[in-house]
C-alpha cells in the first residue's frame, strides 16, 4: 500500500500548486491581474458606458474565459470568468515549463 505522503505528492491540487509557483506562472497572473485593474480604471473613467476594455483581459486569459462567458452575465461572471481562464492558463504555462525543463535535465550531451 503506498504511503499518503507519495499520493500527496501526486495529487491534482499538489500538482496546481507546483505549476502555479513557476516564476512564469506568476508573472502571468501578475500582467491578468494589471490587466482586470486597468479595464475597472478605465471603464469607470468612461461615462459613455461604450468602453471594450473588457476585451483586452477576455482575450488575454482565452480560451478558458471565454468558456465560462456563456454562464449568465453580470459583472460578478465577467470576473469569475476571466480569474478562471487565467488560472488554468498559468497552470499550463507552468505546466510547460516544467516538461521544458526536465527535457533538459534528461538529456545527457547537456
Amino acid at each position: 500500500m503506498p504511503s499518503t505522503d507519495a499520493n500527496a505528492a501526486s495529487s491534482p491540487l499538489h500538482r496546481l500548486g507546483r505549476n502555479l509557483r513557476n516564476p512564469f506562472a506568476l508573472g502571468y497572473l501578475a500582467l491578468c491581474v494589471a490587466l482586470l485593474v486597468w479595464t475597472v480604471v478605465v471603464s469607470v473613467m468612461d461615462d459613455s458606458g461604450e468602453s471594450m476594455a473588457g476585451v483586452v483581459p477576455v482575450l488575454a486569459t482565452a480560451p478558458g474565459s471565454l468558456v465560462f462567458l456563456v454562464l449568465p452575465d453580470g459583472k460578478a461572471m465577467f470576473f469569475v470568468a476571466v480569474a478562471i481562464g487565467a488560472l488554468v492558463n498559468a497552470s499550463v504555462i507552468g505546466w510547460c515549463v516544467r516538461a521544458l525543463r526536465r527535457g533538459n535535465q534528461a538529456d545527457p550531451t547537456r
